[in-house]
């Protein structure tokens, strides 16, 4: 009689290789498609220089504002046909509450970074083997996001003319907007499609209804671009059309990562496979 270690068919699923380590791809490209388990300091550095990047390559897209104008005049006539020409409304009703469209305004100038930075504190200290794949999805949506603001230049409807919006960081003086007040010298304001507002949302609530276990914090987790998407449209920074140019967006990133890794994120090994450590459990012989 004696005890020994048994391996349970839970951490056999955690270690087993996913599905990129199927097919005969070249070893080299294998090994570069399979997860591994991500450094900190790399990751505090790619995140950084990439956002820096693309702040940088957003902002240089020329301000074509009367393309933006002429665009948003368009984008406002299909959504009245569509019968969804609403947000002006909605706009003038959050506008009448003070105190929630000005917590509106910091909603907008603060979660859209803050949740996405937790998110992924989350995804590398609890699931490293999925953190990757996850990753390029925000790293692929953004990227192709830029595409769109060079290709279509978009007026928020804050900025139209004679189309009566309330620029809200205007009027309630509160800092809630890189694309209001003193600090719109500092970004495109004619960059509105797609909404990354709503495609980081969108990613941030997907990743958090796949993989938490908790089910308020998955629903917390589904509510937030919902939220977002209602923030995005009261403040005047968006038209709903711009939300759909966002999930589009957030499509073509999870495709990406589909297409590299052969799964889907949440479809991979929570932890690197070879890394994870293994309970011992007793069994009696």
């Amino acid at each position: 009689m004696g005890e020994t270690t048994v391996t349970t068919r839970e951490d056999r699923a955690e270690v087993s290789p996913g599905p990129v380590a199927d097919g005969p791809a070249p070893g080299f490209l294998r090994r570069l498609r399979a997860p591994r388990r991500p450094r900190l300091w790399f990751e505090i550095l790619l995140i950084a220089v990439s956002y820096w990047t693309y702040s940088l390559i957003r902002n240089a897209v020329p301000e074509q504002k009367e393309q933006a104008l002429r665009n948003a005049d368009w984008i406002w006539r299909a959504e009245h046909q569509l019968g969804i020409a609403v947000e002006q409304s909605i706009n003038h009703a959050v506008n009448s509450v003070s105190w929630l469209i000005v917590g509106m305004n910091y909603y907008y100038a603060t979660l859209h970074f803050v949740v996405t930075l937790g998110v992924l504190v989350w995804l590398f200290r609890w699931h490293p083997g999925r953190y990757a794949a996850t990753r390029m999805v925000l790293f692929a949506t953004t990227g192709v996001a830029l595409l769109g603001y060079y290709l279509y230049p978009l007026a928020p409807p804050r900025l139209m003319n004679g189309a009566n919006f309330i620029d809200t960081v205007v009027v309630h003086q509160t800092w809630g907007s890189m694309a209001s007040g003193d600090l719109k010298n500092m970004s495109n304001q004619y960059a509105a499609m797609p909404s990354m507002h709503i495609g980081w949302s969108v990613w941030c609530g997907l990743t958090i209804f796949a993989l938490a276990s908790v089910p308020w914090v998955r629903v917390l987790g589904l509510l937030y671009p919902v939220l977002t998407l209602v923030v995005i449209v009261a403040t005047a920074n968006h038209f709903w059309l711009d939300a759909v140019g966002g999930m589009a967006c957030l499509g073509f990133g999870y495709g990406v990562a589909r297409v590299w890794y052969g799964a889907l994120p949440h479809g991979l090994p929570r932890v690197v496979p070879g890394t994870a450590k293994r309970p011992l459990l007793p069994k009696q012989v």
